[in-house]
Order: structure tokens, then C-alpha cells, then sequence
């Protein structure tokens, strides 16, 4: 069948495969929650900016 040859195609890929350590992927997420925080700070340092600027403007 053409599902079994698929799963164990897939078994054998699996094993591999080179897993990332717990600390990689530790050092990974605490990596990617800072990259959010720094462009979510960015982001509304420019609303912020552009609102005060616009809201001039439209007066």
C-alpha cells in the first residue's frame, strides 16, 4: 500500500533528522521573544509618532 510505504519513508527520514538540543531551542525561542518585543516597540514608537504628526496636520 502506498500509505505504509509512506509512513515508513517518513520513519526513516525522521531518524535522520538532527534534533536541536533543549538549550538550542531554549536560546532560539528567548531569541524570538526578543526580536517581537523590539519590532512590537518600534512598531508603536511609529503610531505613536504618526498619530501626533497626523493629528496636527488635520487640525
Amino acid at each position: 500500500m502506498k500509505l505504509m510505504s509512506f509512513i515508513r519513508e517518513a520513519k526513516a527520514e525522521l531518524k535522520r533528522v538532527t534534533w536541536p538540543s533543549r538549550q538550542q531551542v531554549w536560546y532560539s525561542t528567548l531569541v524570538v521573544i526578543a526580536v517581537t518585543f523590539l519590532v512590537a516597540a518600534y512598531l508603536g514608537i511609529i503610531d505613536v509618532l504618526l498619530t501626533a504628526v497626523f493629528s496636527r496636520v488635520i487640525r
